[in-house]
């Protein structure tokens, strides 16, 4: 397999050097880094791989995949730079008329880009993506997820009603029964999406994103979930990143924990360079991430007959807010700003 991939990018790069305008390069981003395309199926065949075989070949397609992309925007900055002295060289311009500056170039959302990037970090681990409804039935989004009519769990997610039945979800993790009554186990998956509840603060927004992240299979552990949390953490905030669990509640997982990540900006000391007590951690050197837990058996009976004995099989389900994490990566103090749309503060993260 990293001989294959090494080829890959050998003939990525090949065909990227040999592209002559934007709409050739646009056709081979598609053909080397499309949701169909071959480097994107190892990726996603990771978890068929044996243990021993998934990390190395994981970080060998994101290093191709990295390496990739930074040969198509290097050729993609060529071929636009030739393109504007061509039109400079060919073109008449009158001098006596006012210019027009140029549109700037798009780039992602900061959403978007912390989105794609926890995505990159569990195709890696051998989860899938998935998708769901963001108008969704009140069975899957708190019945069949351990949540009764009159569960005092449900004021912790007041949402927005469309009908009796039918709600804006509060979570992904309506995904969970679904997924799992299209597939028998073992099965593996992040559900990222759009949730909605009634909050509005510098800590809430009514509308927000959210990662839903499930693993059944048989012999599941705790030990499990706190090792792909931890690969996540240091992915995203640093390979010198650990995570710690503390026990909490959550209606759908028992036991159920808050994940904590060690402080990036302190290292963990609770305390900065010049003796300061650390305001991100608040001096405690830990940084609350996201909830998780082990499913609860309740939630396996409602598709128990899909091959789901919670005798047999058990998992870890775990959310976590985009937001969250980009807030923290990038140090936005309000997460209001992130739906302003003001220009100023989004061009800062390119």
């Amino acid at each position: 397999m990293p001989d294959r991939l090494d080829d890959l990018r050998s003939e990525a790069e090949a065909a990227i050097a040999q592209a002559g305008d934007v709409a050739t390069l646009e056709d081979l981003r598609v053909r080397y880094l499309g949701r169909k395309s071959e480097l994107t199926t190892i990726l996603r065949g990771i978890r068929d791989l044996p243990p021993e075989e998934r990390g190395p070949t994981g970080q060998a397609a994101n290093e191709a995949r990295q390496t990739i992309e930074q040969v198509l925007d290097m050729r993609r900055e060529a071929l636009e730079s030739g393109e504007l002295e061509r039109r400079l060289a060919e073109d008449r311009v009158d001098v006596t008329l006012p210019g027009d500056p140029p549109w700037p170039v798009g780039r992602l959302h900061v959403i978007n880009a912390t989105r794609r990037d926890i995505e990159d970090v569990f195709v890696g681990l051998g989860f899938d993506v998935a998708e769901g409804p963001e108008v969704e039935y009140d069975y899957y989004n708190f019945e069949a997820l351990n949540m009764p009519p009159a569960h005092p769990a449900r004021a912790m997610q007041d949402t927005f009603y469309l009908s009796q039945q039918v709600v804006l979800r509060t979570h992904t993790s309506p995904m969970q029964v679904r997924a799992m009554e299209l597939q028998p186990p073992p099965i593996y998956m992040v559900v990222p999406g759009r949730v909605y509840r009634r909050d509005s603060d510098a800590t809430h927004t009514p509308m927000f994103h959210q990662v839903e992240g499930l693993a059944i299979d048989e012999d599941i552990t705790l030990g499990d979930l706190v090792g792909v949390l931890r690969e996540f953490a240091r992915a995203l905030f640093g390979p010198d990143r650990d995570v710690k669990v503390r026990s909490s509640y959550f209606p759908f997982t028992e036991p159920s924990v808050e994940v904590d990540v060690s402080c990036f900006a302190c290292g963990g000391k609770g305390h900065l360079p010049d003796g300061s007590r650390d305001p991100l951690c608040k001096g405690s050197g830990w940084i609350e991430i996201l909830g998780a837990g082990m499913v609860d058996p309740n939630v396996l009976r409602f598709v128990e007959t899909n091959g789901y004995d919670p005798e047999r099989v058990q998992g870890f389900a775990f959310g976590m807010g985009i937001e969250r994490i980009a807030f923290l990566r990038h140090g936005i103090p309000d997460l209001r700003m992130l739906f302003e749309n003001d220009l100023r503060m989004l061009e800062q993260f390119g």
